[in-house]
């Protein structure tokens, strides 16, 4: 039998890069990290750290028993935390994450209505895009995850993971107000600007169905930045409608591009019944997302 604790330190070796890190992230003494390894390499018989310079490395073995640790744990703490829960949610915590745009909208207002709800529960967010989100949920570090994926686009991988769609936002062409033009092909003479690595993709993918491939100038993924950015003449972007909604630069035109547009899902890790306090997130995301979603059809009318 694997000890716990020799897997949490093995864990936090493959978290932080070295032992020295993961000792400090545990609040323990070097030795005792390094005399846990010792001792889970001699239970497992198998050579799970490789010395590199002054530091180490995970050797295969290592790195598969790392991963498989951080599944244990996770649901570990998903049964401590159920566990607190069943005293009716007067204690326990439930932890989310989500991408800025969410964070900047409809996650408010569920954090909110869950507060009033249920106040004794330690409510907490992490801001992470999908991908990370996901690998936050597998390893127990969150609860519930708020991701997103481009029509076209090859989701995170989701095996193992419930998830339903929460709404699609469409996307918008962002320009200064007196650019005309409200094409993309229109503007493919201007410099662009590209958000994050999947959101830059997207925009690639979108211009060259229109028949041109986008001069990408400046990248950021701050959408507040961004919208100052183009507000300056800097160049034109596209950017999905909850960003807008989030914040929205007078000195930009936004003109709502056609086609299906990004949809916002929330994943959770686990089959059926969720703990109550996972639960109860998830019905007041879903009863956030809506209003979102009705104002992101008005927003696309204005």
């Amino acid at each position: 039998m694997l000890d716990v604790t020799r897997l949490t330190v093995l864990a936090a070796v493959a978290r932080h890069g070295s032992v020295t890190a993961a000792a400090r992230a545990l609040h323990y003494a070097q030795p005792s990290v390094s005399h846990h390894l010792a001792r889970l390499e001699a239970e497992t018989g198998s050579r799970l750290l490789q010395r590199v310079g002054r530091g180490v490395r995970l050797t295969e073995a290592g790195r598969l028993l790392a991963d498989r640790a951080e599944e244990i744990l996770g649901r570990l703490a998903a049964a401590e935390a159920e566990l607190a829960e069943l005293a009716g949610l007067r204690a326990g915590r439930v932890r989310l994450a989500a991408f800025p745009s969410a964070l900047g909208t409809f996650v408010p207002l569920a954090a909110a209505g869950f507060r009033s709800a249920h106040p004794a529960v330690d409510l907490r967010f992490t801001e992470a895009e999908p991908p990370a989100a996901v690998r936050l949920l597998r390893g127990g570090e969150v609860d519930v995850a708020l991701l997103f994926a481009h029509p076209g686009e090859s989701a995170p991988d989701l095996d193992g993971l419930r998830h339903e769609t929460l709404l699609e936002e469409p996307s918008y062409l962002v320009v200064p107000a007196d650019w005309a033009g409200d094409r993309l092909a229109d503007h493919r003479d201007r410099p662009w600007i590209g958000g994050c690595e999947r959101c830059r993709s997207r925009l690639i993918a979108a211009c060259a169905a229109d028949g041109f491939a986008p001069d990408i100038r400046f990248t950021t993924d701050d959408y507040v930045a961004v919208q100052a950015l183009v507000a300056a003449g800097i160049g034109a972007t596209t950017l999905p409608g909850l960003a807008l909604a989030a914040h929205r630069d007078n000195r930009v035109r936004a003109v709502r591009l056609p086609g299906p547009g990004r949809r916002v899902s929330v994943a959770v890790l686990g089959e059926p019944p969720d703990p109550p306090a996972t639960a109860a997130l998830l019905a007041q995301l879903r009863a956030a997302a809506l209003p979102s979603t009705r104002d992101l059809v008005e927003f696309g009318h204005a």
